[in-house]
């Protein structure tokens, strides 16, 4: 980044117009996300991405959490507090706007073609998510298979996610993972 940029602007500019477009949670625009953070800016590479997500995921707290580490990144505790309010600002203004405007009785049925057609959507802009993810961070072939393994089980089972954490983590650690 050339000095003569203001990486607090940048920051509340990129999320701003991101938020508009994070439709499902902040989740739904990973990709976005890590394009402008990895590719467009260069505030971070593709194993520091995999690792500020890994936390936001593993933290308490909305999956929002990733803004605000890609901030503290960047910026240090502005640049974490300025991300994290032009990510939730502008939709939550949206939001508000929005529904008190559907509170009002109509017979339209287009806000609920609206809702349905954001489903896929959303469900596409998580895949999209998914795939990011996995490309920025399975690195060899026990690293890919372990990810797409843990999909399988938890697409198909009951099973808890957090085992699935567990047993990578382990795994991580172990080595077996590079």
């Amino acid at each position: 980044m050339s000095g003569d940029e203001n990486p607090l602007f940048q920051l509340f500019w990129t999320f701003a117009v991101i938020s508009l477009f994070a439709v499902g949670g902040a989740n739904a625009a990973i990709p976005e996300m890590h394009r402008i953070a990895v590719d467009v800016h260069h505030w971070m590479d593709d194993k520091q991405f995999a690792d500020v997500f890994a936390i936001a995921q593993l933290s308490p707290g909305p999956n929002v959490l990733i803004v605000t580490l890609i901030g503290y990144a960047v910026a240090g505790v502005a640049g974490a507090v300025l991300s994290t309010v032009a990510m939730c600002g502008p939709t939550a203004v949206l939001a508000y706007f929005v529904s008190r405007w559907l509170r009002h009785p109509r017979e339209a049925r287009w806000p609920g073609i609206v809702q349905a057609a954001l489903v896929p959507l959303s469900i596409g802009l998580m895949a999209a998510s998914a795939l990011i993810l996995t490309r920025a961070s399975d690195n060899n072939l026990p690293a890919l298979l372990v990810t797409l393994g843990a999909a399988l089980v938890a697409s198909t089972t009951k099973l808890n996610p957090l085992w699935l954490l567990l047993v990578g983590g382990c795994l991580g650690f172990s080595g077996i993972l590079g």
